[in-house]
């Protein structure tokens, strides 16, 4: 005599169904990958995707100024009550790892000096845009900007002073490095070191950048929402 063993028939269902869902999901996927979000997102910490090709914008910090000093340790150099930063997204892969963009414009307004002998700043402007922008969301959630096809990073400063006006012109020495931050949704950068490559003799030898820039926003989706690196 032969016995059979049947399951019942809400149990075949729930195992045929689990059938069909594995043998959906490739072979080398594992819980990771498959939970995996971008490295930035808007509105929230594994919110909506920032897409290639958005567009993203950012005001200097509340309370604070871009500085462009002559020594690291230095308060004596040019100070600007605002600036703008923007840029486009150029890729977004999977977390973990990092974002590109493509820093599209740095302005400068409201500029003054406290340097003997000049009387006022006429501009404060970038060279060589456009500039690459890294986002990783590694420790730290550095911010790497790098020379474009353009050239290298470069600032020139054009200044009136009691001999005329002067034109003093800098360009990056070493990295260009600075960090994220989630809770203001700020890029921040101290003290990036710039050397003259050009301009007047009474121009510093040196120039050294820090500006925070923030809160950084999707102006591309509605309502531009700020920007997390997951």
């Amino acid at each position: 005599m032969r016995f059979s063993r049947r399951l019942p028939a809400t149990a075949a269902v729930v195992c045929a169904t689990a059938a069909l869902a594995l043998a959906a999901v490739p072979a080398s996927a594992s819980p990771e990958s498959l939970a995996a979000g971008p490295v930035l997102t808007a509105g929230s910490a594994g919110g909506t995707a920032v897409a290639v090709g958005d567009a993203l914008a950012a005001p200097l910090a509340p309370g604070t100024k871009a500085t462009f000093y002559s020594t690291a340790t230095s308060t004596t150099g040019v100070t600007c009550a605002t600036s703008q930063l923007s840029a486009s997204v150029l890729g977004n892969p999977a977390a973990p790892g990092s974002a590109t963009a493509s820093l599209t414009g740095l302005t400068f307004g409201s500029c003054t000096a406290n340097v003997t002998g000049v009387t006022s700043v006429r501009s404060l402007t970038v060279g060589n845009l456009p500039y690459g922008v890294t986002v990783s969301d590694a420790p730290g959630l550095p911010v790497t900007l790098t020379g474009g096809s353009a050239g290298t990073i470069q600032a020139t400063a054009v200044l009136d002073t009691w001999f005329g006006t002067i034109t003093c012109s800098y360009q990056l020495s070493g990295a260009f490095t600075g960090s994220a931050d989630n809770t203001a949704h700020s890029l921040a950068f101290r003290t990036e070191h710039f050397a003259k490559s050009g301009g007047s003799t009474l121009c510093p030898a040196d120039g050294y950048f820090s500006a925070t820039y923030g809160p950084v926003a999707d102006t591309s989706q509605s309502g531009s929402p700020a920007v997390f690196v997951n």
